[in-house]
């Protein structure tokens, strides 16, 4: 499977940006997907994932109220949605899978893709 993120750029701060992630290659596999992030010099930190259903979600602390995840099978897609952007949500976001849900909140992903830069700044 290979995950190919998009969307990310430069944003002022209190704005909104849309990141999408699609897999290519096996996806007739139920997986789970989700998106972390690494901001230069801290380690990687999940921020929210989705089961294949969409019925369950998890944020992390830091996301909640602000981030929204979502998926379309048909697309083979996933995104994230993020709204009053802050400075410190400045980072590389990855997507990652992987067939177990739990799996992925302990940050063990099956598959990463390359990250796309967020950029929060005036």
């Amino acid at each position: 499977v290979q995950l190919a993120e998009s969307g990310g750029g430069l944003v002022q701060p209190g704005g909104s940006l849309g990141l999408s992630c699609v897999a290519s290659g096996r996806t007739d596999v139920k997986y789970a997907m989700g998106w972390f992030r690494q901001a230069p010099g801290k380690d990687r930190e999940i921020v929210a994932i989705i089961t294949w259903s969409g019925t369950y979600r998890f944020y992390a602390d830091s996301a909640k109220d602000q981030f929204t995840i979502s998926r379309d099978n048909a697309k083979n897609a996933v995104y994230l949605q993020m709204n009053s952007l802050k400075p410190e949500d400045t980072a590389t976001y990855y997507c990652a899978a992987n067939i177990n849900f739990n799996s992925l909140v302990r940050s063990i992903g099956q598959y990463w893709g390359q990250g796309t830069q967020v950029t929060v700044s005036s």
